[in-house]
């Protein structure tokens, strides 16, 4: 019945058992200096059945933390302990690419470290409010980047996806959408800069290519994927024309010879996202539309994209895969306990098997 989705699959030198990928999604359940735990390990190893695994955003580096808890890859130890959870993946046949996640304008200070600053495209703050450990609080207007700053910014990201790889990641993935520093430089709203990253649309595109080659350079291309949502309003994104903004860089893009693109389809956009990318990328797509199995089983048949990423049906099953395949009921997701700290509703979902036993004791 789902054929289609337990076809193995190449996605540039990255090499998937099948076609489920599990989306990246924040847990908050990282450390206090950035570094993940044993529950991490554990949390990734349980879901290692997937065909790709894509984590949850790191920040390249301080200045790049948005959110509290929230994991990063710019120092040794950050790295040693993602080795812990790539090894576990590995041993149980997965794949498993870092997500590299600056936050720019999104954030606060006390989310960061003393003396990070809070920067985006232009001195435009966020309209909303965000998380922090003394409750919801109004992000603060954004220090604008300047222009001699915009390389060494690059060279983040670079560092990150050098550390990702000596982690032991299968590969990187940028994010590029819900409000972040990428998608800030794209969108007219966030930036309003007159230097040769802002302005046109080519200058607003120019940061995300720059940055997108310099990370196929550092790693190969073969190991980068970007996501990307065309029209999300999350954190205050706003764009004049976002279908045209994004098909213009899935144009630029098509030559690079990523791995793949992640594209999220949202009814409330407006935009058919997942036609977008069809019409004017060239290369493989994973897709994610809140589908069913037998959907996404569908859409890979149809050839409409290589791979289908899921997220909330992994969170509440990490044997999704094998559920799947055995027509088992799934799990529901605990919305109470997302960025909860501690095991609870991260890694204490049972599999099927599991939840078979303890009914039967």
């Amino acid at each position: 019945m789902f054929d289609a989705l337990f076809t193995p699959l190449r996605l540039g030198d990255i090499e998937l058992q099948n076609r489920f990928v599990m989306a990246p999604m924040t847990r908050s359940r990282a450390n206090p200096d950035d570094s993940v735990s044993d529950l991490h390990v554990e949390y990734y190893a349980q879901r290692a059945s997937a065909g790709l695994i894509i984590s949850e955003g790191i920040h390249p580096s301080p200045t790049g933390k948005g959110y509290t808890l929230s994991p990063g890859l710019y120092n040794d130890e950050q790295q040693l302990l993602w080795r812990a959870v790539t090894d576990a993946v590995h041993d149980k046949g997965g794949r498993i690419v870092a997500q590299i996640m600056h936050c720019g304008r999104v954030g606060h200070p006390d989310n960061k470290a003393p003396g990070s600053d809070l920067i985006g495209p232009s001195a435009i703050p966020c309209q909303t409010e965000i998380y922090t450990p003394k409750g919801m609080q109004p992000m603060p207007t954004p220090r604008a980047i300047e222009s001699a700053e915009i390389p060494g910014l690059i060279s983040e990201y670079c560092q990150a996806a050098e550390r990702a790889m000596a982690a032991g990641f299968d590969g990187i993935e940028l994010h590029c959408t819900s409000g972040y520093l990428p998608a800030q430089f794209l969108s007219t709203g966030s930036n309003q800069r007159s230097d040769n990253y802002g302005g046109s649309l080519d200058n607003r595109l120019r940061f995300v290519l720059e940055l997108t080659q310099a990370l196929c350079d550092t790693v190969g291309a073969g190991r980068v994927g970007l996501r990307v949502c065309p029209g999300n309003p999350f954190n205050d994104l706003q764009d004049e024309d976002p279908s045209e903004t994004f098909a213009a860089l899935f144009r630029a893009l098509s030559s690079m010879g990523l791995a793949y693109l992640h594209v999220i389809r949202m009814a409330s956009t407006g935009i058919d996202n997942i036609a977008l990318a069809q019409q004017h990328f060239k290369g493989a797509l994973i897709v994610n539309d809140s589908y069913s199995p037998e959907e996404a089983n569908q859409v890979v048949a149809d050839k409409g994209a290589a791979a289908v990423s899921f997220g909330r049906g992994f969170i509440a099953n990490p044997d999704f895969v094998a559920r799947v395949a055995g027509g088992t009921p799934l799990s529901r997701m605990n919305g109470k306990t997302l960025y909860t700290p501690g095991p609870a509703g991260y890694i204490d979902y049972p599999t099927a098997e599991q939840a078979s036993l303890l009914e039967s004791e």
